[in-house]
């Protein structure tokens, strides 16, 4: 029997905007939020590569994917939503991509 799901996927750097590396624990305190709300996750530690630009100025970015599946409810949106401004404050990021996907389980 298969189940459908919704996927949150998080970006999250390993640089802060200035260049300098993020603790290794801003990293894990946000890891074991998420399970500690969710009880589950997956992260994609393979590295991820961006580059983008921002009021004139370039910026290079070196990301990790973290994931988490959960039931398609709006209060889950709500969570993310709110969450993301708590994580751009950790991470002194300009902004933090969340995307989200229905997903099905078989």
């Amino acid at each position: 029997m298969s189940k459908v799901v919704r996927r949150f996927e998080i970006l999250l750097p390993l640089r802060f905007n200035d260049g300098t590396l993020v603790p290794d624990n801003a990293i894990a305190d946000t890891l074991l939020e998420l399970e500690q709300q969710f009880g589950a996750l997956s992260c994609d530690t393979q590295g991820i590569h961006g580059q983008w630009r921002y009021e004139g100025q370039s910026y290079r970015d070196d990301l990790i994917r973290v994931s988490v599946d959960v039931a398609d409810e709006p209060k889950h949106r709500h969570y993310f939503v709110e969450y993301k401004e708590q994580l751009k404050a950790r991470f002194k990021q300009i902004d933090i991509w969340i995307t989200t996907y229905l997903i099905e389980v078989i």
